[in-house]
């Protein structure tokens, strides 16, 4: 009898697990063990400085597992992998000597609305909420707004991308009303060729608020095409 029990309770375990978003597979997490190595591994090994007007710092490069994790959460509405991708980030960003310095608020890169409203939340404030729960800085999501519908980046050279997004971007309310105290620092889920991150930090420095840096999930590995 205690066979038969023990039996059903493996079924029935079976039968609850969560499946993987990544790859269906059972998982006692969100994901599974495999999917969870394969992300690690994307990690890279020292803090990416990309060439750009403020220090860059990139948790992962843009590829395999990595790039499959971030589609899902855009594409397949799998929004709840922003929380350990985001606590990645942060635990990444508490080791990197960028941490350190003066005040900081973070601010993520807003969507237009109507692109928000179409998929139903905005991944790079998710990342920047996770972010934050693990670094403990706090989170300003409505320090910018999207003012103009842009097109995708992809594909795009690098002067058609900075045309795509000049004028994009505006204070949002909470900076209109107040400025933060300290420094700005931007999150996005993806740094190319930084032409999004540049607009935003342009609108926020015209509107005499410094920026000290930007944060991005993913880059591609440098040398590689575009994205």
């Amino acid at each position: 009898m205690r066979k038969l029990t023990d039996g059903f309770k493996g079924f029935l375990d079976l039968f609850l697990k969560s499946s993987c978003p990544l790859c269906q597979r059972p998982a006692q997490d969100l994901l599974c063990q495999y999917c969870h190595r394969q992300l690690q591994r994307c990690q890279l090994t020292k803090v990416s400085q990309r060439s750009a007007d403020e220090p860059v710092f990139v948790w992962g490069i843009y590829g395999g597992a990595l790039k499959r994790a971030i589609a899902a959460m855009k594409y397949e509405n799998h929004p709840q992998l922003a929380k350990p991708l985001g606590h990645w980030m942060g635990e990444a960003w508490l080791k990197s000597p960028l941490s350190t310095g003066s005040r900081l608020t973070v601010v993520p890169i807003p969507m237009y609305p109507q692109k928000l409203k179409e998929r139903g939340f905005n991944q790079a404030e998710l990342l920047a909420k996770s972010f934050c729960e693990v670094t403990n800085l706090p989170a300003q999501p409505q320090g910018l707004e999207r003012v103009r519908q842009t097109e995708a980046q992809f594909g795009l050279s690098a002067s058609e991308r900075e045309q795509n997004v000049a004028g994009a971007f505006n204070l949002g309310k909470a900076f209109r009303h107040r400025h933060p105290q300290g420094s700005v620092l931007l999150l996005d889920d993806i740094y190319t060729t930084g032409s999004t991150v540049r607009a935003a930090a342009q609108t926020l420095r015209s509107a005499k608020i410094p920026v000290c840096g930007i944060v991005a999930l993913a880059a591609p590995q440098q040398g590689d095409r575009e994205i």
